[in-house]
């Protein structure tokens, strides 16, 4: 019988506290959205795609903003994209030293400017160079190693699946987050958890399930089809931190109106830290709506938000949000 989600379990020689993990979430997953998860519960989180590139040339945004971590987010994983075995162990040490516990290996975004780079799901295609790259983080950072992939590059495809089974045997990965999606349908299609349960019975490292886990009771049916060691909760968290809570059996109702609020200007707050208050106003664009959705604010409440010039203008308007009315018995 599979643990509950609530039971911890390693990655390699680092405890995970339980079996709901934060998903790498490109452009969004930064310190204080993992920390945001974390607070509500999640047992792990990973960050949002790091070029490996930029790391070895030590360029000043990617070491200053994409690789801050805070100190209550720990265990923390920091995701690498890459196609060179050299560069990908340079970054690799540079990460160690900044304090990741573990380090993922982006092997299944299927986007197009990162795959024609010849990384993310591109290396699906490429198995000897995929064992090269994934070794080279190992021996660089000397911390767990896990991967993220794709089933396979085309519908039908196991290109994933058997690099999966190279990446434990010969690279030495500590843990796999299974996507059972193919790269050519992105988002699309039902994911094959009876695949991903077929990975899980051929390998001995934890495996992660993901993919299509927009609710709870989502991520649990993908838990227990899967069979998989852990879940791991992608969009199905944006905007809803509470799912983490969900999961762990912190919370048997959805967040009131004061909840949603309160995050929301939680988030306002930590972006302004991150970014300062120019960048964060206009980076908080793409967050309002995921928090006004929860509040059923309507399409003119929206735009007004999408069209803030500054924080303090958004701040009012959080506050003019009225709650909604009680019904009466």
């Amino acid at each position: 019988m599979q643990p509950p989600l609530t039971a911890p379990f390693r990655i390699g020689d680092v405890e995970i506290a339980n079996r709901v993990l934060l998903a790498p979430l490109a452009g969004i997953g930064n310190w204080f959205v993992r920390l945001q998860a974390r607070r509500h519960g999640a047992g792990l989180a990973v960050s949002e795609m790091v070029s490996s590139f930029g790391l070895h040339y030590r360029n000043e945004r990617t070491l200053r903003e994409l690789l801050r971590l805070h100190p209550d987010e720990h265990p923390v994983s920091v995701q690498l994209f890459g196609q060179d075995p050299d560069v990908m162990r340079s970054a690799a040490a540079i990460v160690a030293e900044a304090g990741a516990d573990l380090i993922d290996i982006n092997m299944g975004c299927p986007v197009k400017k990162v795959c024609k780079t010849g990384a993310g799901a591109a290396l699906l295609a490429d198995p000897d160079l995929a064992v090269r790259i994934a070794t080279a983080a190992r021996e660089g950072g000397g911390v767990p190693v896990t991967v993220k992939v794709r089933s396979g590059l085309r519908p039908g495809g196991r290109e994933g699946f058997d690099l999966v089974l190279r990446l434990a045997e010969e690279a030495g990965v500590a843990a796999v987050g299974f996507h059972p999606r193919s790269a050519a349908i992105q988002h699309k299609g039902t994911p094959d958890y009876a695949f991903a349960h077929e990975l899980v019975d051929r390998i001995d490292v934890p495996v992660i399930i993901s993919g299509g886990l927009d609710s709870a009771a989502a991520a649990r049916h993908a838990y227990e089809a899967s069979g998989a060691d852990a879940v791991m909760i992608a969009r199905g968290s944006l905007g809803n931190p509470w799912i983490f809570e969900e999961l762990i059996g912190r919370r048997a109702a959805a967040p009131d109106h004061a909840d949603v609020v309160t995050e929301m200007l939680w988030v306002m707050d930590r972006a302004e830290e991150h970014l300062g208050p120019e960048r964060a106003a206009r980076y908080l664009r793409k967050f309002y709506p995921w928090y006004l959705e929860r509040l059923d604010a309507d399409k003119e409440t929206t735009a007004a938000f999408q069209a803030t010039e500054g924080l303090e203008h958004a701040r009012s308007l959080v506050s003019g949000l009225s709650a909604p009315i009680a019904a009466v018995a």
